[in-house]
């Protein structure tokens, strides 16, 4: 496959794609498959915390559908994101054929149940509890785990599992956010939102996090996390740190109206998805949507495509996140209004 006249970065170039990977970039004579015609051309999105889109969730056992929509959407490699569920329900969930058509599947990320009841958000509370090594070797292909360090029992827990863990839906404070980082922890779990508030003298687990330079997801939607706070994250935290998530659920690109999302009832009232209460419920906006917030608070595009494509390969070690030779062929041609023009993964049109 070859792509002429993308755009990637100062330059003009021609993108040639062997067997999935990028062979090589230049300037070649010869037909093409795709006439970028001078659009921008970024790597494919990574969206590492998403629970569904489009009216599906990961627990309706149709991983594809969500797969293929978000590929219209520009991301192309997912984690699908559980809920606090029963560890039956989880074991089923994490059994799913995770190779299907459209965006790549990554592994799972599991939100709960090991979290806190304080700062649960929109997770079902009959299902928290304390981590159970045992129980989380009953589920496959789990590549990242949320857990609260305050809980009984995580110390071990980190230590014991081989997965990443982030810390989340936590009521912690610094000591404890150290000592889970010191376990092997290696991120926070959407950064400012149902966590410990950062204050100036209990900095909590933002703090623990900034002082051991761990990765930092961030819901850049323009509602979970003010400007002014974004901001002063990536000013602490950097493009090389902070990792773009959505955040999305089943209703996220859906019409107002009353959906269910883990087995509770949300609202969706002009892109705003809450509980009863009006908690924020998760996001409605795909990921391209948020990298096109950070850059509408003045972070440079290239830095913003970075913390949704580069530095979540980084984290888990994914061959991704580059327009350059030897890495995987997911790429996104924009319009000049950051809609999506093209989607290839792996070398395959979408």
């Amino acid at each position: 496959m070859l792509i002429k006249n993308a755009r990637i970065k100062s330059g003009i170039f021609d993108i040639r794609i062997d067997n999935g990977i990028i062979s090589d970039i230049g300037v070649f004579d010869e037909p093409c498959d795709i006439d970028a015609e001078g659009k921008r051309v970024i790597p494919g999105l990574i969206d590492t915390h998403i629970h569904g889109f489009s009216g599906y969730d990961v627990s309706d056992f149709n991983l594809e559908a969500i797969s293929t929509g978000l590929a219209a959407v520009g991301t192309t490699t997912w984690f699908p994101t559980t809920m606090t569920d029963s560890i039956d329900n989880l074991e089923k969930i994490t059994n799913q054929n995770i190779y299907v058509n459209g965006a790549n599947i990554a592994g799972f990320h599991m939100e709960g149940p090991y979290i806190s009841k304080t700062k649960k958000g929109a997770q079902n509370e009959k299902f928290i509890k304390n981590p159970d090594v045992d129980e989380f070797n009953r589920l496959n292909n789990v590549q990242i785990i949320t857990v609260a360090p305050e809980l009984d029992g995580v110390e071990e827990f980190i230590e014991a599992i081989d997965c990443h863990v982030s810390i989340g839906h936590t009521d912690c404070n610094y000591d404890q956010a150290i000592v889970a980082i010191n376990s092997g922890a290696d991120g926070l779990t959407h950064t400012f939102n149902a966590m410990t508030p950062f204050s100036h003298r209990d900095v909590g687990p933002i703090g623990a996090a900034f002082e051991k330079q761990i990765y930092a997801e961030l819901i850049c939607d323009g509602l979970h996390v003010d400007k002014s706070a974004v901001l002063m994250l990536y000013k602490l935290f950097g493009s090389e740190k902070i990792i773009l998530i959505s955040d999305c659920i089943r209703p996220a690109g859906l019409p107002n109206g009353k959906y269910l999302s883990g087995g509770i009832e949300v609202t969706m009232s002009d892109g705003v998805l809450t509980l009863y209460n009006g908690v924020l419920a998760g996001g409605s906006k795909p990921l391209l949507e948020c990298v096109k917030t950070a850059v509408e608070f003045g972070i440079d595009f290239y830095e913003a495509v970075k913390m949704a494509s580069e530095t979540p390969a980084k984290r888990f070690g994914l061959n991704k996140g580059k327009i350059e030779q030897g890495y995987d062929a997911d790429i996104v041609i924009l319009n000049d209004d950051f809609t999506v023009s093209s989607v290839i993964i792996g070398g395959v049109i979408y």
